[in-house]
């Protein structure tokens, strides 16, 4: 299958479990995580994955809500976007 990326984000703030959190639910779709970033500044969580959703048994709007459903669960907000998506927004 081809390469179809997204950009998932989360921000909120730092406990433990939000990265176990999010990463499973990739995991249970079979979503490759292809880039992660992560850091913590004065508590605030953020982190930042480019994901291969090619082969995954999962389309990006159902993700977005999975992940969304999980970040509720977890206290952080989370956002799920096409990469295209992404880079057109970041044009603006």
């Amino acid at each position: 299958m081809p390469e179809e990326l997204v950009v998932v984000t989360v921000f909120g703030m730092d406990k433990p479990g939000i990265v176990a959190g999010i990463t499973s639910v990739l995991a249970e779709y079979n979503a490759n995580i292809v880039d992660i970033a992560q850091t913590v500044l004065r508590g605030i969580f953020t982190m930042t994955m480019v994901v291969d959703i090619g082969c995954a048994r999962i389309g990006v709007e159902e993700l977005r809500e999975k992940l969304k459903r999980k970040g509720e669960e977890l206290g952080v907000m989370v956002s799920v976007n096409h990469i295209d998506v992404f880079k057109y927004m970041q044009r603006v």
